[in-house]
């Protein structure tokens, strides 16, 4: 019942999700930050139950940040910190799976550009233009189809994304009130607006 979404745009990648911690018929909290820094130049947006979310996401980013740390401040490419992820993914599948969909993001120096990967929860994994995870893929895609073009700025990117928010809460039958945007680009990750502040407990 998570939403996340993910745009590339020239120079970077939007990240958005939705802020709902919710099982059954309950929602826990609408303040939940589903969107982790992975490095200082990349990010993982995960959609699934909250136990698998908060557990991949922290996995994940701890062993790249490991990985840094054992070999001189050696950053992995957004391509390898993606490929990485799907073979924790296709690892765990043949043991205890991680009921997770993601969309990771990240931007390169050396190419000077952003890059926007889509995995699932039985390990497929594809560079995008754009993605989402979650019922939102049946409302959303095809507005992202019609809107996305190659050179899309930062803001034309978010209008995109407030688009597809304001469909979902047209038309999805579930309420979810708050979302939360990142960005990532050569100035790193950020949060640019939310719904609700995560910080707030």
């Amino acid at each position: 019942m998570d939403t996340v979404f993910g745009i590339e745009f020239e120079g970077g990648v939007i990240l958005a999700a939705d802020q709902s911690n919710a099982r059954s018929i309950l929602t826990y909290q609408s303040n939940l930050d589903k969107i982790t820094q992975l490095s200082s130049h990349s990010a993982l947006g995960v959609s699934g139950p909250n136990a698998d979310l908060v557990n991949f996401s922290q996995y994940i980013s701890k062993n790249l940040e490991l990985y840094q740390l054992s070999n001189d401040g050696l950053q992995l490419s957004t391509h390898a910190q993606a490929n990485y992820c799907r073979g924790e993914l296709a690892t765990a599948l043949r043991k205890g799976p991680y009921q997770v969909s993601c969309l990771l993001g990240g931007y390169d120096a050396s190419s000077n550009k952003g890059s926007l990967y889509w995995m699932d929860a039985y390990a497929a994994l594809s560079e995008v233009n754009y993605g989402a995870q979650g019922y939102s893929s049946n409302f959303c895609l095809s507005i992202m189809d019609k809107d996305w073009t190659e050179g899309l700025s930062q803001d034309e990117a978010i209008k995109i994304v407030d688009k597809c928010i304001k469909e979902l809460k047209t038309r999805f039958l579930l309420s979810q009130p708050n979302f939360i945007f990142k960005v990532v680009d050569k100035d790193g990750v950020r949060t640019i607006k939310f719904g609700a502040d995560p910080a707030d407990t």
